[in-house]
């Protein structure tokens, strides 16, 4: 078998100590996937991402395909290249206005259940920089200053039976999410895009 030695440092760095049983259950398999996403994907030429944003994207695409599983595994590795705790947060609580409770419900616990093995003291400091009372206006404010002067009545828009959820997109996904400290627009905007291309069946 021959992981490479990038693959491996690069596995340490990731999981300290830790060796994956897979290389006894599984050595071929391993030998493939280690040396395809702790080496080949990481070293590909003009592709290059940071640490901390490659773990938020891994986070944030586990997140919209509903890797639980996976995503129990990457939290510590992303944690130990750097991702701090309220970032971690941050891509859990925005999950819930694109992908719903129901769906990011068991990744909060999961969070919360890896940080205090870690021994992270929670509730993190809090990030909202909103009120019930400004929310709507602040994000409003925040499509603007992402989209451009037409979403500034945007909330108004639409058909009666469906003017809400421009409302709700607002007041909701903008003025209580994207509008928190712990994340920028840019890494607001990254992580969206891996919860909404993970899902599947939302090209358009």
């Amino acid at each position: 078998m021959a992981i490479s030695e990038f693959a491996k440092e690069y596995h340490e760095r990731m999981f300290s100590g830790n060796e994956s049983d897979f290389l006894r259950t599984d050595p071929e398999f391993i030998e493939r996937l280690d040396n395809f996403a702790f080496d080949e994907v990481i070293n590909q030429d003009g592709v290059q991402l940071d640490d901390k944003t490659r773990f938020l994207a891994i986070l944030a695409t586990l997140l919209g395909c509903q890797g639980i599983d996976t995503f129990e595994v990457m939290l510590p590795a992303a944690l130990n290249f750097g991702v701090t705790p309220v970032e971690v947060k941050e891509t859990v609580y925005q999950a819930v206005a694109y992908l719903g409770i129901g769906r990011v419900f068991p990744f909060l616990k999961v969070t919360n259940k890896v940080f205090e093995e870690r021994e992270i003291a929670l509730p993190l400091e809090g990030q909202a920089t909103t009120t019930m009372e400004n929310r709507r206006e602040a994000g409003t404010q925040t499509q603007v200053d992402i989209f451009g002067e037409g979403m500034r009545d945007f909330w108004r828009s639409g058909p009666d039976e469906s003017r809400h959820i421009n409302l709700w997109l607002a007041d909701n996904c903008f003025g209580d999410y994207y509008t928190r400290m712990g994340l920028d627009y840019r890494q607001r905007e990254m992580i969206t895009f891996c919860f909404i291309a993970a899902q599947g069946g939302c090209e358009p």
